[in-house]
């Protein structure tokens, strides 16, 4: 009786095109909640989804640009749960209940947060690189609790509120409390600091501002008292 020939092992199911950038992400942060996030390489990540370094390299540029997708992920279900409800609530309220739901939000990915941020205490220049994107992220937050990040101070609210958001989250890496009481009293600390600093800042706008009316006052009145320049001095011929 012939023997049939032996079936070749296809490897790895392939992973259609369009699914690959969530397949990669979602095998990042599997590697970061088991390792150190500094150990884990591109070619792990390639490894884990299935695909080769070639096809990784068409979706992402790095690691940080992975992490950059994870963290628009994060916005963007964190924006399809905003309450309607809290639209009549003070500003300030509206913001410490959207970065509360950022909080649950991440709570699946808690170990590869927490991975991820201590990479970060051991390599500040990686730190410096996140800091747009999470700058970014905060806008997003901000305008979410209906506080304008156009204004004069926009960038300030936003690199502020990033920071502060940064400290609060090492406060919920460490909170084993179900009602993430010690993050809430964390939050709610650092945004006061913040409305505080804001405040301080936009007097010294102020400030700054009536100066250099005062400046440009001082320079209109200087060029009306000047004498009339010469005509003939400068050629004009009229």
């Amino acid at each position: 009786m012939a023997r049939k020939p032996a079936q070749k092992n296809s490897g790895p199911k392939k992973i259609a095109r369009d699914k690959r950038p969530d397949a990669i992400v979602d095998a990042a942060l599997e590697l970061a909640a088991e390792r150190a996030w500094e150990d884990v390489r591109l070619s792990d990540i390639a490894e884990r989804v299935g695909l080769s370094l070639s096809e990784l390299r068409a979706e992402f540029d790095g690691k940080t640009g992975i992490l950059a997708a994870f963290t628009r992920r994060i916005d963007q279900a964190v924006l399809d749960r905003i309450d309607p409800d809290l639209a009549g609530e003070p500003p300030r309220e509206r913001l410490f209940d959207v970065l509360m739901t950022r909080f649950d939000v991440l709570m699946p990915y808690r170990d590869a947060v927490r991975s991820i941020v201590r990479s970060f205490e051991r390599r500040p220049g990686e730190l410096l690189t996140w800091n747009p994107i999470a700058v970014r992220s905060m806008t997003w937050m901000l305008e979410a609790s209906g506080i304008d990040t156009g204004g004069r101070l926009g960038a300030v609210a936003t690199q502020g509120l990033a920071i502060a958001f940064g400290r609060t989250v090492r406060v919920w890496l460490r909170d084993d409390d179900e009602g993430m009481a010690r993050t809430m009293v964390e939050l709610d600390r650092r945004l006061t600091e913040g409305e505080r600093w804001m405040r301080r800042l936009d007097g010294l706008s102020g400030v700054a501002r009536a100066v250099d009316r005062m400046r440009r006052g001082r320079r209109r009145r200087r060029r009306y008292e000047e004498p009339e320049a010469d005509e003939e001095a400068y050629g004009t011929g009229i």
